[in-house]
């Protein structure tokens, strides 16, 4: 039997992890707390906190020790070692990456971001453009990012969330102040061999009384990439500036209430750039531009967690964000004319969302059993806008979408062995087409969406637990699908799409968790996580296809049913001087149609981290090797070859001598310079990058 390269590995590293865990003792939840075990991090946002291995569901944490390893750059880089979940796109320009989990999600359909639900500090994400990214934000802004993967997180977040939840936190000043000091500054430089980028940082924290705030400004400019071949990746040269207003005020008994402010910008500016930012082989048929984008994000959130009373555990959260892109100067703006080609015309595009939540968690525990029951209502308006110099784009509709839920949701442990948390949620949305996409015949649409989970984990002993959930969520269509319209050429025309039924898709995962202790060492930890998951789909939204001499047609229609199915394995080894992670996705995908793969799949990896510890240097050094398959899907652009990468790392943070107080962080990509391309990459990715940042903290 021949095995792929991900499935060697996986093979090795299973009957590895499968002899230690034979010898192993069992090990309490509560005690994997170590910095090198992600499956020990508290879950935030699955509804009461818990930690990572005990949730009856997918989820990993990126914390800010990660980040600072790392130092990610982009979503590709940002998800190394997340199973199941990439950047999708073109990893080395600024503005041209996605989120894909578990083949949903990519740049190229319109729909593609709404099917993963993105929030900063609570508040909704969302952007899309052609040939464009969905995700802008500044990776210094935030100190931990949360993946849900699967429909189940639809209940507390939105019932478009087929593919699942990235939820990002940005910095707070109690991260940086000290005990009995009530100032801080951090100072922090980084620098990238490969585009000879530069970044600067600066966060000042204080505290006063009862209040903290935390002000920080990061700026960073970088020039063009190169690919492993030595060849440059055209219009990757970017600056950017980025900063955050934070501050959070505690009051009340106790101070069991608060109220936080969070205000961030991330500001970039690409000169004579790829107008085509996802990049691909038809990228340089639409030129260069200079491209300014702009994303804020702004949330007043107040808890009451009345420590007095069980039945209220309150949040209340005010939230506006806003995502716009200016496009001028354009290479080949000779060709600038309405219609298809007012992609190549003077342009402004924009998505702004107001949203009011209310979120209470009454606690009605009683007996052997830990009830907590959370009900919620949100309220949101989402304005889509679109100029140019040639008019209404008929691509890109204006519009607003305005929407309104109801969720509840339960968690019930018996005994500290048995967990249940049922889920239901529903949407009612309105949309308005704008004037120019009233004008092609839009008229504004009504509808409503549903989703209802049950996820369940059973404790079978003190160190091996059995989960599942089954899941089914409704996306409604969004503006673009609804109103998006081209006028007839060679081709007929393509009206807009009012007939749309909402995608539906219906979800059933199955995985075990095992932890254990003294296996090598007496000090020594491991934990174990592996899903097994099925995604059934249908009524998917597509452009309608379309030949010469025939009617105009719908924008787009339901034409696809699809299946998705796959499994993920995270493992994490931790003791004293060593630390090792394992990260294994297979994600299989099929077309119920055609019978073909699924464009939107990714290719199956695995990515194993092995590193030591030298407590005595206060230093950490390892090694990362990501191995992927080749893969052949419905597209050729996200088919693609076999590779694998080599990566090294150090951290270090010197306690004496003129080092003293730094932190060092040194991680080498991709070290053999190898030349490749993610099958959900339209570009080659990066070549040879040497990341090195300086950080300095000061407390007074």
């Amino acid at each position: 039997m021949r095995l792929h390269p991900p499935a060697r590995l996986l093979y090795t590293a299973s009957t590895t992890v499968l002899a230690l865990a034979l010898c192993a003792q069992p090990a309490a939840a509560q005690e994997q707390d170590g910095v090198f075990q992600m499956l020990g991090r508290i879950i935030f946002g699955a509804g009461a906190p818990k930690l990572a291995i005990d949730t009856p569901q997918a989820v990993t944490v990126i914390d800010q020790a990660k980040l600072d390893r790392d130092q990610p750059s982009a979503l590709s880089e940002l998800f190394t070692g997340v199973p199941g979940v990439q950047g999708t796109g073109a990893s080395a320009r600024p503005l041209g990456q996605s989120f894909n989990i578990r083949g949903i999600g990519n740049t190229e359909q319109t729909a593609s971001a709404e099917r993963i639900i993105v929030t900063v500090d609570g508040a909704s994400k969302f952007f899309e453009q052609y040939r464009m990214g969905s995700f802008f934000g500044d990776l210094d802004l935030y100190k931990r990012v949360e993946v849900l993967r699967g429909p189940a997180s639809a209940t507390l977040y939105g019932t478009g969330a087929i593919g699942g939840v990235v939820s990002f936190t940005t910095k707070d000043a109690s991260d940086f102040l000290t005990e009995g000091k009530d100032n801080a500054l951090q100072f922090k430089t980084g620098y990238d061999s490969n585009g000879d980028t530069l970044r600067l940082g600066a966060i000042y924290a204080t505290r006063k009384g009862n209040a903290e705030y935390l002000f920080a400004l990061n700026t960073a400019k970088g020039g063009d990439v190169k690919d492993g071949a030595g060849k440059i990746i055209p219009g990757t040269a970017f600056n950017s500036v980025s900063g955050l207003l934070k501050g959070k005020w505690l009051f009340g008994n106790d101070d069991d209430q608060s109220l936080t402010l969070s205000m961030s910008r991330s500001d970039s500016d690409l000169d004579d750039a790829a107008v085509a930012q996802t990049g691909g082989a038809a990228a340089a048929s639409f030129g260069t531009a200079d491209i300014h984008t702009v994303d804020d994000t702004v949330s007043l959130t107040y808890t009451n967690a009345a420590s007095a009373s069980p039945l209220l555990n309150l949040t209340a959260q005010l939230s506006y964000t806003d995502t716009s892109a200016e496009k001028d100067n354009f290479s080949l703006g000779m060709a600038c004319a309405p219609g298809r080609n007012a992609v190549l015309c003077d342009s402004s595009f924009g998505y702004a969302t107001t949203t009011l939540k209310l979120e209470n968690t009454a606690d009605l525990s009683a007996g052997s059993w830990q009830n907590f029951v959370t009900a919620g209502v949100q309220v949101s308006t989402r304005e889509r806008s679109a100029t140019s110099s040639v008019g209404d784009l008929a691509f890109h509709p204006e519009g607003r979408d305005d929407r309104s839920s109801l969720y509840l949701q339960g968690e019930f442990v018996w005994n500290d062995k048995l967990t249940l948390i049922p889920g239901l949620r529903a949407d009612f949305g309105h949309v308005t087409p704008g004037a120019g996409a009233a004008l092609a015949g839009g008229t504004a649409q009504s509808d409503t969406a549903i989703s209802t989970s049950l996820a369940a984990m059973y404790q079978l002993s003190d160190s091996f637990s059995l989960f599942g959930t089954v899941a089914k969520t409704e996306r409604m269509p969004t503006l673009d699908e609804l109103y998006s319209s081209e006028a007839a050429s060679s081709l007929p025309a393509r009206l807009p799409s009012l007939n749309l039924a909402k995608e539906e898709a219906k979800t059933v995962e199955l995985g075990f968790a095992w932890q254990g202790k003294a296996l090598l060492q007496e000090q020594d930890s491991l934990q174990i996580k592996a899903t097994l998951f099925n995604n059934d789909m249908k009524n998917m939204i597509a452009t309608t296809a379309r030949s010469a001499g025939g009617s105009a047609v719908p924008y787009f229609s339901n034409i696809d049913a699809a299946q998705i199915w796959g499994g993920e394995i995270e493992a994490f080894y931790d003791a004293d001087r060593w630390f090792g992670q394992l990260a294994y996705s297979n994600v299989r995908s099929k077309d119920k149609k055609t019978g073909l793969t699924l464009a939107d799949t990714p290719a199956e990896n695995v990515v194993l981290t092995l590193g030591a510890k030298l407590p005595n240097q206060n230093m950490t050094i390892g090694w990362r090797g990501s191995y992927f398959d080749a893969i052949t899907t419905a597209s050729a652009t996200t088919s693609a070859p076999s590779y694998q990468t080599q990566d090294l790392f150090l951290t270090w943070s010197p306690q004496d001598g003129a080092l003293a107080g730094f932190d060092l962080s040194v991680m080498v990509e991709n070290v053999w310079d190898a030349e490749y391309r993610n099958n959900l990459s339209l570009d080659n990715a990066a070549g040879r990058n040497a990341k090195l940042s300086i950080t300095k903290n000061i407390s007074f």
